[in-house]
């Protein structure tokens, strides 16, 4: 598909925009799954997710999967995803659905899986409630583990504490250590906030030294409602200095540790379809599913206008032949004039809707970290094209 040209020619709109479309649709090629909403057993106070007006489900305390909504939602999508599957379970803390969930999740995806049919596992969390039990299912069925973790104790502490208000950094290196121990390959994703952004040798340094070798950093942006940023919140320049400053001192270890951001790049420039959506020409991977059924088209987009069905009254076909889910998905096409003539327009396609809609409401604004973007482009495309030929070769 030719960047920029329409990816939609042919559907209709309906009611609401939620009436099936014509035309062919985009598969959805994986799920991301919330047991229990946005419902967490941490108070963190940078969350996304904390007091949010939009948040169709704020006013329902206890959200909880059923086992009917798993059931129908496991066998419905194996059918439609045959012969790859995906389930990605995120939150909140999905943990607090409780381990008999996910333990009937797999013998579902046993029940209901066919010959020859790949089924994937992966779960996000912020370690709390992990045992030996977990790591048991985690281990026994390979599931692809994050473990949420700021870095050093007063880095991580500053921000992510408990209800009581206490830090969590010291129960998360319990978890951290009783993975390794049961031998469960994790990951760690870091939020880049005020508190660790200018410290990227710290971390890299803090993360090597536990031997962690697969990291994600995830950039916070949160505005108020007159479009400010939030106290937390990072600049642009901020987190484009972190990321150059990283590309240089990971880049003599590029052959043994994995860190997304660099990993997706290289993708990009390999001619592969990036990892990461956000890099992606269209917002239309994966969907959202929550505790009851509802799908969504993104994570940061579970409010009332952008419902596109639910697991226990539509088939998957048909919601992905919303409207509603092509119309978000042409969010990211919106191009904005600098996106036009950027010289690594191929690589991000106008960054991520979020950041696009985030201080103003517009997603034909440029993303918010625009500018870190093409700081770390501008440092790394060059050796990372050097490197994917080499390997290619």
């Amino acid at each position: 598909m030719a960047s920029g040209s329409n990816p939609f020619p042919l559907y209709v709109g309906g009611a609401n925009g939620v009436e099936p479309a014509l035309g062919q649709a985009p598969r959805i090629t994986s799920l991301l799954i919330k047991p229990a909403s946005a419902v967490c057993n941490l108070d963190c106070s940078y969350c996304f997710y904390l007091d949010r007006d939009a948040d169709p489900y704020k006013a329902l305390p206890a959200r909880r999967m059923t086992s009917e909504t798993l059931e129908r939602l496991v066998d419905t999508y194996l059918f439609y995803s045959y012969p790859n599957s995906v389930f990605a379970f995120q939150g909140g803390e999905p943990t607090l659905a409780g381990l008999p969930f996910f333990e009937k999740l797999v013998e579902l995806q046993k029940q209901y899986g066919r010959d020859g049919q790949t089924v994937s596992n992966a779960l996000q969390t912020n370690g709390i409630l992990l045992d030996k039990n977990w790591c048991d299912l985690f281990r026994a069925y390979q599931w692809l583990l994050g473990v949420s973790l700021d870095g050093p104790e007063e880095v991580n502490d500053r921000y992510r504490f408990n209800k009581e208000g206490r830090g969590t950094w010291k129960r998360v290196m319990e978890s951290v250590a009783l993975l390794k121990k049961n031998g469960v390959e994790f990951n760690i994703l870091c939020v880049l906030s005020q508190a660790n952004v200018d410290r990227p040798k710290d971390l890299y340094r803090f993360y090597r030294g536990l031997g962690i070798d697969h990291i994600q950093f995830i950039p916070l942006a949160e505005f108020d409602a007159e479009g400010h940023p939030m106290p937390f919140t990072i600049s642009p320049e901020q987190y484009g200095r972190f990321l150059c400053e990283l590309f240089d001192l990971w880049w003599p270890d590029r052959r043994k540790v994995r860190i997304r951001l660099f990993d997706n790049i290289a993708e990009a420039l390999a001619g592969q379809k990036p990892g990461t959506c956000t890099m992606h020409e269209t917002c239309d991977s994966y969907v959202v599913v929550e505790y009851n059924g509802d799908v969504y088209p993104c994570d940061f987009f579970v409010e009332g206008g952008w419902k596109l069905g639910n697991v226990t009254l539509d088939s998957w076909p048909e919601i992905a032949r919303r409207t509603r889910r092509y119309s978000f998905a042409s969010k990211k096409t919106l191009a904005h004039p600098e996106c036009q003539v950027c010289e690594y327009q191929s690589i991000c396609h106008g960054g991520c809707p979020k950041f696009r809609h985030g201080p103003h409401k517009k997603f034909e604004d440029l993303d918010y970290f625009c500018a870190a973007y093409k700081m770390i482009y501008g440092r790394s495309v060059e050796p990372l094209r050097a490197e994917v030929r080499r390997m290619m070769r």
